[in-house]
Order: structure tokens, then sequence, then C-alpha cells
């Protein structure tokens, strides 16, 4: 009879920040092991349950045992289980014993490979319960749990200590035995408002009686709790919360109650940034802050208790009380740091190891300030501006309040750089060129911020690749890959135009050849090993140019781009990024139209043709040898595209330009049609190659269309 099955397996607090993942593996795990094993269930009803101290998963419509199972096994094959006189033979006889029958009822298999005694049995399917065990066993084992932890004298380990465990299908309790705990229908309720066991009654009651006993054991009805309670305190503020999803995770992981209180905070560290006030809030106490209709922190903000308290006043001046410290540690590290201009601790980064062959951070602002005056000068940005912000632009690091939150750097930068009264757009690259910081993170907005973005990703790509430590797997300790791809976003989406292959020898020559060296493979006696800084540099650019390269294939592939498209702009190998960018586009854009597969294919073919000939065809065409038909059609069609494509060619304009050869489609096809390109006159041939080669590298000015998928 099929009934809901419910497993609650009760714990110390669980951390918040892997609760739900734990908890969606506990419940796949349930699930999975039931129908690896046969049994039926209803899998798309079932429910994964957490709580801080619980795990748990419902699952409907269980089956009360497995199905019979139809078991086969094979023997000897025919001509060895029987011999000349048609008797079974020892290997016969002795499948059979060990199936536990007689010859006489082993079947006969026959395939297409040969023919096999074979033994079929129907072996009854297990009772449920009598799975569950294993299953639960299974399930624990599997859980990703990085670090588990040992109590008392036990020789098991879990993520936390367990005091319970409940596992019900129907009414009945299954019994079970993991981890020191041993099954049974008594739940436990909130830790305060109801510490002693609840009594479950079946499977479908449990998420009842735990609501009585003040527990929400379904996630997201907690954290519609938590954000209805957060609404309703704030109200009292008249201010706006913010209140990220992260966040409402981890309070929801945090509480099994949640009750929200509005606080406040005295008024005078409004004078710290914000952004110090809110990570504090956030992080450190899970508050969540408030801010006002003009978008300004309050001194208002929301905690969020594990309890209803008969007094939550008293709470309150906890939450209060906690919280003061730390604003005044952060008022402190600012007022202390303000005191110094933000340049004065330039000279302090002298004593901060960026890497070891590659110097201080002090060495590396110093060339990326080089890279930032090259790069600003090349793409019409104030030069002086880009330098003064990579002077400073990691001078925070060695500030107070970034020691103590890190996370801040780059904002307590700009921060700093106001204060010190430098230009408000060196003030504002400080902090953005950091950006994106993650993946989805816009660019930096300012084109000062751009470049500095750009020449620090240069430099910190160019050094770690020159010193042997670039990705390798999952292993990426730089963030290269994700700095590889901000680098080409804030060039492509910032229509920053740049020799890419310029500025990567711009940026290896800055490099000390002992760094270049450092990345070198050890030289042995005999092996061959030299160094030259020259031949090592143009390997690393070859090098860092694919790198580059390949982290656009994914950001390209997010947006729906074919890897064939760019792989066709690709092969030109475009040393501009937004060329290369607007060549790509021009080519999706191209394939949509009806004649894109018919050209794609044509100059896949005009191009094997040209490589069996060597490539060696001349691009000037004899108009006297042109015959008449479809090939002086084609050469005159030809002629009127290089007319029109011309000033399309010189304004960059790849989108016009394919759509002008487009039309080229009819005269192609003609020419193929009728005309014998391979002609025995080795003057006619060579005319006719010259044609295909001037209308494939009409194509190849904007990219390799024969690469595109065919018809």
């Amino acid at each position: 009879m099929a009934q809901s099955l419910l497993i609650e397996l009760g714990t110390e607090e669980l951390p918040p920040k892997a609760l739900d993942e734990l908890g969606d593996a506990f419940a796949r795990g349930i699930i999975d092991g039931l129908a690896k094993r046969g049994v039926v269930i209803d899998a798309a009803g079932a429910k994964a349950y957490r709580s801080p101290r619980r795990l748990a998963v419902w699952i409907p419509g269980v089956e009360s045992a497995q199905p019979d199972q139809q078991q086969e096994r094979r023997g000897p094959a025919l001509n060895a289980a029987l011999d000349a006189t048609g008797e079974p033979t020892k290997a016969l006889l002795g499948f059979a014993q060990s199936c536990g029958v007689d010859v006489s009822q082993l079947e006969k298999l026959e395939t297409d490979k040969g023919a096999w005694f074979v033994h079929r049995a129907l072996k009854p399917g297990q009772p449920t319960s009598a799975l569950i065990p294993d299953i639960l066993a299974e399930t624990l084992k599997a859980l990703p749990i990085p670090r588990p932890m040992r109590w008392g004298n036990h020789e098991y380990a879990f993520v936390r200590p367990t005091h319970w465990l409940v596992v019900l299908h129907g009414d009945q309790v299954i019994d079970a035995d993991v981890l020191g705990v041993t099954s049974g229908r008594m739940s436990r309720g909130h830790r305060f408002h109801r510490p002693q066991p609840v009594h479950v009654v079946d499977a479908d009651s449990w998420v009842d009686a735990l609501r009585m006993a003040k527990v929400i054991a379904d996630p997201a009805e907690r954290r519609a709790r938590v954000r209805s309670e957060v609404g309703s305190a704030t109200q009292q503020t008249g201010g706006v919360p913010r209140l990220s999803e992260q966040l409402l995770d981890e309070i929801a992981n945090l509480t099994e109650w949640p009750v929200a209180l509005a606080c406040t905070f005295d008024p005078e560290f409004l004078g710290v940034p914000h952004e110090a006030l809110v990570m504090t809030m956030e992080t450190n106490q899970k508050f969540v802050p408030v801010f006002g209709d003009d978008g300004r922190l309050t001194e208002h903000f929301i905690g969020v208790a594990n309890i209803e308290s008969k007094d939550p006043s008293e709470i309150r001046k906890g939450y209060e009380r906690v919280i003061r410290p730390r604003f005044a540690d952060a008022k402190f590290f600012y007022d202390e740091d303000l005191k110094t201009p933000l340049a004065g601790y330039h000279d302090a980064l002298k004593n901060v190891t960026y890497q070891q062959a590659l110097g201080s951070v002090w060495d590396k602002s110093v060339r990326v300030a080089e890279l930032a005056r090259v790069i600003a000068n090349r793409v019409g940005v104030d030069a002086a501006l880009a330098t003064r912000a990579a002077s400073l632009a990691k001078c925070d690091l060695v500030t107070r309040m970034v020691g103590e939150f890190p996370e801040l750097q780059g904002v307590m930068g700009r921060y700093y750089a106001t204060a010190s009264g430098e230009h408000a757009d060196v003030a504002q690259a400080v902090d953005e060129f950091y950006a994106p910081r993650f993946a989805g993170d816009a660019i930096a907005h300012g084109k000062v911020g751009q470049v500095l973005a750009v020449a620090e990703r240069l430099d910190t790509l160019a050094g770690i690749f020159a010193v042997g430590m670039k990705p390798s797997g999952n292993k990426d300790p730089f963030a290269l890959r994700r700095s590889g791809l901000g680098f080409a976003r804030t060039l492509i989406e910032g229509g920053l135009s740049l020799d890419l292959d310029a500025h990567l020898f711009e940026a290896l020559a800055l490099l000390p050849d002992s760094a270049l060296e450092a990345g070198m493979p050890k030289a042995k006696e005999g092996n061959g090993v030299s160094f030259d800084a020259g031949s090592r540099r143009a390997q690393l650019a070859v090098e860092l140019r694919d790198f580059i390269l390949d982290r656009l294939r994914s950001y390209y592939a997010d947006q729906g781009i074919q890897g064939e498209a760019f792989e066709a702009v690709r092969t030109l190998a475009p040393a501009d990024l937004t060329d290369f960018d607007r060549r790509l586009r021009a080519v999706v854009e191209f394939a949509t139209l009806p004649d894109a597969q018919s050209l794609a294919a044509a100059n896949k073919r005009i191009g094997n043709i040209l490589k069996q000939s060597g490539n060696v065809a001349t691009t000037t065409i004899d108009d006297a040898l042109l015959e008449a038909g479809a090939e002086k059609e084609l050469a005159q069609a030809l002629q009127a595209a290089q007319s029109d494509g011309a000033p399309m060619i010189a304004a960059r304009d790849y989108v016009g330009l394919l759509k002008r050869l487009a039309r080229l489609r009819e005269p192609v096809d003609a020419y193929f049609e009728s005309v014998m390109v391979m002609a025995d006159d080795p003057d006619l041939r060579t005319n006719r190659l010259a044609l295909l080669g001037t209308l494939r590298s009409l194509f190849l000015r904007v990219a390799d269309i024969s690469l595109l998928p065919a018809p």
C-alpha cells in the first residue's frame, strides 16, 4: 500500500551557508536510493525540508515493498554444456547446482552470437522498511561535508552532533539506527518555545506538528515569513529595507521561528562610509540595513530573532548594544586613516609582497601606472589622470579600514581619494577599476576607470603567466580566468580600440627578465633548455592572446552565439577586440540571411579549390580571358561589390558589407554550375582562380564564413 514517507534527522545547529545544499542533497539521496531499488514513489511530489536543527524529506506515494524482480543468470555455452551424446557436462551440472535447481529447470538463450543455458527466477521484492536503513546510511555518507566533526568517543562523524531520528511510513515507525540515534516518532520543537519532544502521529502530520511547536520546517515558508516580518518592522522606521537574497537565505537558515525587530544606532556613526556600516550589519550580525527614500543609509536597522519574546525591548537593546562597538571600531579606523592623504600610503606598498618573482605591490603599481599612461594616450583619455589613478589604486590596501574589511578595497580608496582632494575621475577610477568584480557585474563606468581596469589586468595576466602560474584544471589561485574575461569585456563594452598584441608585448616588456626566467622549466645538464628573454616574451604573448580569446568564446556562448561564428572571426586574428566584436555580430546577423548557408558552402568550396591549387593564384583578373555568360556576370557583380564595399570597409561597417556580399549568391551559384575552374588551359585556369581568390578575399575582409554551418 502506498503511503507517505518521512525521514527527519535532528542535529545541533547546522551551518547556515551550507544548510540549503545539505538539505537538497539529503532529500535527493533518499529519493534516488528508493528509485535505484525499484520502490515506486511519487518523486514529483517529494519535498525537502530543513531548519537550523534538522534535515528532512517527505515523499508521498511510497509503496510498502519493492516489486518482484525477474533475475536471469547466464551459464555455460551450449557447446560446452553438452557432450557429444547430448548429456550434461560437469560445467552444466555445476551451474545448475549453484542455482539450486535441476538441469531440466534451466532454459536456453539463443542470440546471434551463440546459445547459452540460463536460469531465470522471480525474486520477491524486499519490504521498503528493510531498505530504508541502508538508503539512509548511503545518503548520509554522500552528503557534501568538507570537514565533518566527531563528538564524544564515537568513531562516526557528521557535520554536527545528532540528537534524534524520525522515520515514518504512514503512521508506522521504520526501525533505523544511524550516527548514534535510533528512529522513532518523537521530533523536537523550537529550542526555547517548545524544548520538549514532539509526538508525530504520521508522516503527513509532521509539518503541522512542528508548526504547533514553533518550528517552520519549510524553507520557502520561512523565507517568506522573514521577508514579511522585515517589511512590517521597517514600516515603523519610515525607511526601505535592503534585504538581499543572500542575507534572506542566511537569516532563514539561522531561525526556526523568525521575528523581526526595528532597532536604531547612534546617528553619529552615519559619518562613516555606509558601505562599512552595511557590511558590518549584513556580514557580521545578519542585520538588515534601512535606507531612506533618498537612498541614504539611516540610523535604523532590522534584527531578526529566533524567538517570540515576551519582552522584545530586551532583545532590541541587545542588538543595539552589540552593534555599537563594531561601528565604533569602524569610525576609529576611518578617522585615523583620514589623517594621512591617500598618496601618503604609497610607499608602504613596498612592504607588501605581490608575488616573489614579481616584487611588491609597489612594483606592480609602477608597472600599471606606465601601462595606464600608454593606454590612455592611445584611446584619448587624460593620461595624467590615468597615471595618478594607477599610482593610488592599491594605496587603500594598507589602511586600517581595509585591513579590517578587505572586501572594501577600492570603495575606501574612493572615499580617501575624495577626502584628499583628488580629481573626481581619479577617485571614481580607484574604486571601479575592480569591476567587473563577479560574473554578471558591469564594467567600470568612467573612461579613466576603464583604462585602469585594462592596465591592471594586463599586468596581472602577463606577470602570472610569466612566472609559470597560469591556470590549470580547476586551479586558478590568481583568478586569471576572471581577469582575462574582465579585460576583454572592458575593451569591448567600453569601446576601447587597442592593438591586443602590441599591449601584451608592452606589459611583458615591463616585467623584469628574472620573472620571465622564473617561469621557465629548470635547465638541466643536457636537456637543451636555455633562457632567451625575447623569445620567451614572444611565446608568452601568443599564450596570453589564446587565453583571452578562449575567455571570449564562453562570453559569446552565454549570449547564444554559436562557436562556428566565433571561429569564423577568430581565424582572422583581429588585433582589436572591439573590431572582433563588430565582425562577430555582423557574422551572426549575416547567418540569419536566406543566402548565408549557400555562400558559406561556396566559400568552403573556393577555399578547397585554392588550397589544392597551391594558393598561388594571382588576384589580378584579365578581363580578356573571361568567357561570356556566368563568368563575366560574376566578374561584373564582384567588381560592383568591391566598389560598393570599399567605403563600408573603411567605416568598418561589416554588417552592411556582408549584406552587400549576400547579393552575390546567384552569380556565384550560376558560376559553379556552368564554369570549369580547373580548365586545361593554364592561363584560363589561373584567371579563374584569380576570380575566386578575389571573391574569397572580399569575404575575408570580415570573417571566414566558410566555417559557418553548411546547408
